[in-house]
């Protein structure tokens, strides 16, 4: 679906845009793919890199547009004669957004309503927003702002009239691996040469996601979305305390206690989301519950709704990472720090 099409990724030149990028580039043979990020070396390095990949004539269809999803008019510009948009723009570090919390608001909240805005007014097909699982039951600003985010991008859905146009969510936990998660902090401690490796609580869970399966949920809902879901891959989970061992089986461990805006387990759907949640195989889709929206326009086939009350949490997942899975999938992985 993407064959010559034009294709803008807010936030562009972070993990998932770089991952994305290759991914359609490699397999997708899209018309141009614009790099929207406020970060001018980024993109120069994100050039440098495509270049280096694909050769020039390739690459030659990125197009590196410097820009804030907080600039509506820079937005505006930059989306003329897009096909699709997927919106990973973010303030996304928990301290970060707790010390800053009005400028987490400026572009979590006020960018998420800008690309919509902005969307709304080109020619624009169809909208993916990258969400989180901390956007449900919040306990952090962070998840609080993408809360609003999430809800901002299903209920623009209200006002595309009889345009062909759609907005949609995926929703995925920390990415493994990924800068600023708990495996390249174990992996500095270690090769600092630590006695101990700190954990926060010995019952805490996680889902376990590569980079690639976030790629390819998005590229899903592009495929699949008619306008509202909220899509959830299924991934296994892992112990905190597994992952330690896996990475370090010589060294002990040591409880620090549980930090402020932390969960002990990730949650993906709630139980009240599960009056309104089917389950597709390798994925669940959340459907919105509102007067304005149509479920029987809407609804994907294939689906089977979910038992009333169902969770999904890292916790209660009936598929977990032993110790030797996890040193099998980290060994396959680039840790970036």
């Amino acid at each position: 679906m993407l064959e010559n099409k034009t294709i803008l990724i807010t936030g562009g030149s972070g993990s998932f845009g770089k991952a994305f990028t290759e991914k359609v580039l490699r397999d997708c043979n899209p018309k141009k793919i614009i790099i929207y990020s406020r970060d001018e070396y980024k993109q120069f390095k994100m050039k440098e890199l495509f270049i280096e990949k694909f050769g020039k004539e390739k690459a030659s269809k990125l197009r590196f547009f410097i820009g804030d999803v907080r600039d509506l008019p820079r937005l505006q510009l930059a989306l003329k004669d897009v096909d699709y948009v997927v919106h990973a723009a973010a303030l996304k570090q928990v301290p970060a957004c707790e010390y800053n919390p009005a400028e987490a608001i400026k572009t979590n909240i006020g960018g998420a309503q800008n690309v919509i805005d902005a969307c709304l007014n080109s020619n624009v097909k169809k909208v993916v927003a990258l969400s989180t699982d901390k956007a449900v039951n919040p306990i952090n600003l962070y998840g609080g702002t993408k809360l609003v985010s999430d809800k901002l991008f299903i209920s623009a859905n209200a006002y595309c009239g009889s345009r062909d146009l759609s907005f949609s969510i995926v929703r995925y936990g920390n990415v493994a691996g990924s800068r600023g998660s708990v495996i390249p902090f174990f992996q500095n401690l270690i090769e600092q040469g630590v006695e101990n490796l700190p954990i926060t609580d010995v019952n805490m869970t996680r889902f376990w996601m590569i980079l690639d399966k976030a790629v390819n949920l998005v590229l899903l809902t592009l495929e699949k979305s008619r306008g509202g879901e909220t899509f959830v891959y299924k991934n296994p989970s892992f112990n905190i305390v597994d992952l330690a061992a896996a990475m370090a089986p010589d060294k002990k461990i040591d409880v620090v206690g549980i930090r402020e805006g932390e969960k002990i387990h990730e949650c993906m759907i709630t139980t009240s989301d599960s009056y309104n949640t089917y389950d597709y195989g390798d994925y669940y889709v959340i459907y919105p519950n509102f007067e304005w929206y149509s479920f029987d326009k809407h609804f994907i086939e294939g689906g089977k709704k979910v038992q009333p009350q169902f969770e999904y949490t890292s916790g209660n997942n009936a598929d977990f990472l032993s110790v030797e899975d996890l040193k099998n999938e980290i060994s396959k992985m680039k840790i970036e720090y």
